[in-house]
């Protein structure tokens, strides 16, 4: 495993071809998001933006919780400030987490142990959630007194319906792995011990499709999808097209003919 050099409470490192590995690193606070590994985050997914090898990403946190939200020592800090200039505190939070979401590759959460609150929407910015039977996650923003925030009241009913989300807001409850998979917040449970394994034999088979095909097909899928399905056509009438005058669907083909495993380059 190739490792970056070290970056406040997060590593980034890349455990294969055309594959990182962002685990979130402050285990005695249960990853908490604390400054230090926020503007870590940034820097980091800045770094991977601009990584032209990069196919897939993983993320997931140290020790025995993926992450417990913000840092409330940090959240509540300023208990005289008014909204206006705790509005100007939140927001840059909010983009800098969810700067994830820009990447063109697929990203998928490792859910180790619990995500919650702000933790829990790092992994809803995910294209793919993995959850460790141990898991829980939740989402308990009214049961501190406040509001929530992250973008979960977009990004929760976004992945498991309206009528889930609003049972785990308004209630502010936590699931287990179990229930987190009925709902659909997570697409798959495995153990505990083999939970990074498998989230990186995903990635390493994503880093392995066409990487065109692969990033045209992410943003087709992005939000909710569609709008309706004259809008689905007409965007894949055009993005197919884009992938078929690529050197990698001739590749795509001729190893499909051949019985073997396709070598992509991305153009």
């Amino acid at each position: 495993m190739v490792e970056t050099p070290a970056l406040p409470h997060l590593r980034l490192e890349r455990p294969g071809e055309g594959v990182a590995l962002l685990t979130l690193d402050n285990p005695d606070q249960r990853n908490a998001m604390s400054e230090p590994m926020t503007d870590s985050w940034v820097r980091a997914v800045q770094a991977l933006a601009e990584d032209t090898s990069l196919r897939a990403v993983v993320v997931t946190g140290a020790g025995t919780a993926f992450c417990s939200g913000g840092d409330t020592s940090w959240i509540a800090g300023e208990p005289d400030a008014g909204p206006d200039r705790l509005r100007e505190r939140m927001l840059p939070f909010y983009r800098a987490w969810l700067s994830l979401r820009r990447l063109e590759v697929p990203t998928i959460a490792a859910v180790n142990g619990p995500a919650i609150g702000a933790g829990l929407c790092v992994a809803l910015a995910c294209d793919l959630r993995y959850a460790a039977a141990g898991a829980r996650m939740g989402a308990p923003f009214v049961r501190l007194g406040m509001h929530p925030g992250m973008a979960s009241t977009y990004l929760l009913p976004e992945v498991v319906g309206t009528a889930a989300a609003r049972d785990l807001l308004l209630t502010g409850r936590l699931v287990d792995a179990d229930e987190a998979l009925r709902l659909g917040l997570v697409s798959r449970v495995v153990a505990d011990d083999d939970l990074l394994d498998t989230a990186l034999e995903a990635a390493a088979q994503i880093a392995g499709n066409a990487p065109i095909a692969t990033r045209y097909t992410k943003v087709a899928l992005a939000g909710s999808g569609h709008p309706d399905l004259e809008a689905c056509l007409q965007w894949e009438a055009l993005a197919q097209p884009v992938t078929l005058a690529t050197e990698d669907l001739q590749e795509g083909i001729r190893a499909a003919q051949e019985r073997r495993r396709p070598r992509f380059t991305g153009r």
